[in-house]
């Protein structure tokens, strides 16, 4: 079978040590091979380390204390939950963050707590229950074990002495119980805890007045057991009696280890409850008044303890250097998380904050305090653009000179949305 085309044949000679010395003795191959080599180092340099060199918008350095060391990141994390997430921080059974994870990360130097928890030995009435806790106070170490308690009941931290007999070696809890009772008082019922002995102890611990037509069932010498009925009643007179709901009181406790601005619940709170008794004034058989004649607390209320923040590092502490009196820092606080949401370098209609700024010369919102234009917080300082205590300085004196005082700027913010 005749072709009318040939498929030519190539023929490769493999490169010998010649042609490499012919190559190098080239004028320009040494320049050309040099220039193609950093070429391709740059090009894998960038594809592997490009994340690295791509800034992070709307970041904070964020100061982490845990584990005996002190860790400072930048994050741009929305909520101290998501940063730990990030970071990789092993949460245990028990541990405590505060702020809590909820919280968000909103200023510079914003500051987390991470306590880890020890095992705990909790003996309620006798039975002993064993968990690992890092709250502060017996009554959060039980209520994080998940053991209910009521504000009658006394708890306290108590130290193992007899290892030999008891192992544990962490803290150790005591729950010393009331002993609840049903209570009517003058046609109220309720359930109440007492640590009273008798009928007598209960009524003196309640506080409760007894007339001389009020009877008391059963004998006030009656020893009291759990859910013991003790009625106690006036003949003679039309009484009422209202239940009524006591406030949760809160306890503050500063914290300089925490952020301006932040908090956390050391040990939760609840009502309590009450019973006011009142004698209805008659005429003619028909009630027109009444006198109230005693209230006796028939469950306590458990105060509510909260940490709160007062470390001034970050942005936030800019304000005593900006000349702004700590009574004012709440309405300061306020104003500027919904006007800039503390960032310096954002212009109205931004959504995030910049690492320098872009748009500082916009004719609307600027900085911290969205002056408009931002320029005129240049009277405070030539470096107004990006410094957060001069931008505070203008603010400050825009407040006192505008409105009177920061409290008179924040009551016209709730009142309009704007200042």
């Amino acid at each position: 079978m005749h072709t009318l085309f040939k498929r030519p044949i190539f023929r490769f000679k493999r490169p010998t040590r010649a042609h490499f010395r012919r190559a190098r003795s080239h004028p320009v191959a040494v320049p050309i091979v040099t220039v193609f080599s950093l070429l391709l180092i740059t090009a894998v340099t960038l594809l592997v380390f490009h994340k690295q060199v791509v800034p992070v918008k709307n970041a904070y350095v964020v100061i982490l204390s845990y584990d005996h060391h002190v860790q400072t990141v930048p994050s741009d994390q929305p909520t101290v939950g998501a940063l730990i997430k990030a970071l990789h921080i092993t949460m245990n059974e028990g541990d405590v963050v505060e702020p809590s994870a909820t919280t968000p990360i909103k200023q510079e130097d914003f500051r987390i707590n991470i306590y880890r928890a020890v095992p705990v030995e909790i003996v309620d009435n006798g039975q002993k229950t064993y968990a690992f806790s890092a709250a502060t106070t017996p009554r959060s170490v039980a209520g994080q074990a998940g053991i209910t308690t009521y504000a009658e009941d006394k708890l306290s931290y108590q130290a193992n002495t007899d290892f030999l007999a008891d192992p544990s070696i962490g803290k150790q809890v005591v729950i010393n119980r009331a002993t609840p009772v049903n209570i009517n008082l003058y046609g109220a019922l309720t359930v109440t805890h007492t640590h009273a002995k008798t009928v007598a102890d209960l009524v003196k611990e309640k506080h409760v007045k007894l007339a001389k037509d009020d009877t008391v069932t059963p004998a006030l010498t009656t020893p009291l057991i759990p859910n013991t009925q003790v009625i106690i009643a006036r003949n003679g007179t039309k009484l009422e009696s209202v239940t009524e709901p006591i406030a949760m009181p809160t306890q503050t406790i500063q914290d300089p280890s925490l952020a301006f601005g932040t908090s956390a619940v050391r040990q939760q709170g609840s009502a309590g409850q009450q019973v006011t008794t009142y004698q209805d004034k008659l005429v003619n058989n028909v009630v027109v008044g009444r006198v109230p004649i005693q209230t006796v607390v028939t469950q306590a209320a458990v105060a509510q303890i909260v940490v709160v923040g007062t470390s001034l590092s970050g942005i936030k502490g800019d304000m005593a250097l900006a000349g702004i009196a700590a009574a004012d820092y709440n309405y300061v606080d306020y104003i500027v998380s919904h006007e800039s949401g503390w960032c310096p370098t954002k212009a109205q209609g931004e959504h995030y904050c910049p690492a320098v700024p872009d748009n500082q010369f916009t004719p609307n919102g600027y900085g911290l305090c969205q002056a408009t234009p931002g320029s005129k917080m240049s009277t405070a300082g030539s470096d107004w653009a990006t410094n957060p205590v001069t931008q505070l300085k203008w603010c400050n004196g825009y407040a006192v000179g505008h409105y009177g005082s920061w409290a008179a700027a924040y009551n016209h913010w709730i009142s309009y949305h704007w200042w």
